[in-house]
């Protein structure tokens, strides 16, 4: 199991009040819902690995210099095109609590991995095209993950939490192939093609002018592969475009011919891993949890946490 960590604690902290206090009165709410979260998950799933995934660098500089736009309006002051290397505009009240978060992880004894200059994404593409033993559950509320779904050389699926843990979907390459209306053969790839030639105002990219989801999912549904894509916009004797797309997309060359690596979650990032990824049947610190459960006045979720880890 891969956790997208910092998905995970944003939709804690807007979904828990923030009346949940520390005894000093500091709100605790994301890490009083991240934990829960990830009892439940444990509970639920039972995976044997666990690794929660974070961002060292939520707005990586390669992505930055291919497309200036990417996540720039994110950025305090929300610039027309800002550098790499800003802070990301993060509650004030949130901002506390991920050091805690940690805390409360390394002492049950979880294992977190980053990689400098790469997102939370990189390190669970990464971790998931390496894996040769285990099939891999990721969980996520960034729909960009859904590129990763494959089934060999093992299953990879993404359990997708954007309307929330309690309405989560489990997807595989069947699924976001029924749900966006690509290849099935193809459906990880294929989804992020669909998704630079859609857009993603959130992320900001652009996407090419006039194409749709639809569309875009029609394109990449008559080609194996974004080259041959790309190389058909040049070629008029390919019936596979029609002439006003082609058009559109002739148009767009500039974006076309930088957005896949912004896009594509990356296979090769350095992840470094704090500790095996092994998850424990008990804390791997219990009186520095049992420490943080009295301080932080988490007591409940901490144990929760130590009761799902009990039962694998």
């Amino acid at each position: 199991m891969l956790l997208d960590a910092a998905s995970l604690y944003f939709r804690a902290y807007y979904g828990v009040p923030e009346s949940m206090t520390a005894p000093d009165g500091t709100p605790v709410n994301a890490v009083r819902g991240f934990t829960d979260m990830v009892a439940r998950l444990v509970n639920d799933r039972r995976p044997t690995r666990l690794v929660a995934c974070l961002d060292l660098d939520w707005r990586p500089a390669f992505r930055v210099e291919a497309l200036p736009s990417y996540k720039a309006h994110r950025v305090p002051g929300e610039p027309e095109t800002a550098p790499a290397g800003v802070p990301e505009l993060i509650p004030d009240t949130l901002a506390p609590q991920v050091p805690v978060i940690l805390e409360v992880l390394a002492a049950a004894g979880i294992a977190t991995a980053g990689a400098e200059g790469y997102e939370a994404d990189d390190v669970i593409g990464t971790l998931a095209a390496g894996e040769r033993t285990d099939p891999v559950l990721a969980v996520s509320g960034d729909r960009d993950l859904m590129q990763i779904v494959r089934d060999e050389p093992v299953p990879v699926r993404l359990l997708y939490v954007g309307r929330g843990l309690a309405k989560a979907e489990h997807l595989g390459p069947a699924e976001v192939a029924t749900k966006y209306g690509v290849p099935a053969g193809r459906a990880g790839s294929a989804y992020a093609e669909m998704a630079m030639l859609r857009g993603d105002p959130s992320d900001g990219l652009p996407g090419v002018p006039g194409v749709g989801a639809k569309t875009a999912a029609t394109l990449v549904g008559r080609f194996d592969s974004w080259a041959e894509l790309r190389a058909a916009v040049d070629d008029r004797t390919d019936g596979r475009l029609s002439a006003p797309v082609r058009s559109k997309l002739a148009a767009a060359e500039p974006y076309l011919a930088v957005v896949e690596p912004v896009v594509r979650v990356a296979q090769d990032a350095p992840v470094q891993l704090d500790r095996e990824d092994v998850l424990p049947h008990t804390p791997a610190d219990p009186d520095r949890l049992v420490e943080l459960a009295q301080r932080w006045g988490i007591a409940s979720s901490v144990e929760r946490l130590v009761k799902a880890l009990g039962k694998l």
